[in-house]
């Protein structure tokens, strides 16, 4: 005999911006070269303050902290990525200048 005291109260579904965050993360991970990665990070930060001020369900966290993951990992392959085709450019474009200036 089970103690039943009624239904489980209901938690409102995910915000859109917590669903969003998770989305463009998985994207920008994924699927688009990191580009949109900031915007997965700022989607996330941005929904998780909602959820500590109860202005958005609190369903909606594991999305946006997935969101924020996403978005601060594909950041920094974007970076990284930045840093290493100017260093790309910059030394084998600076070597190719130097070789044709020379002759060689």
């Amino acid at each position: 005999m089970s103690m039943s005291s009624g239904p489980s109260p209901q938690l409102a579904p995910a915000s859109g911006r917590a669903v969003a965050a998770l989305v463009v993360g998985l994207a920008s991970f994924f699927i688009c070269c990191h580009l949109p990665g900031p915007v997965a990070w700022f989607l996330a930060v941005q929904e998780r303050r909602a959820i500590r001020a109860g202005e958005a369900s609190p369903t909606g966290e594991g999305y946006a902290t997935a969101g924020l993951v996403l978005g601060i990992i594909s950041t920094a392959l974007l970076v990284v990525g930045v840093l290493f085709a100017f260093l790309w450019l910059f030394v084998f474009g600076g070597l190719a200048i130097v070789a044709a200036a020379t002759g060689h």
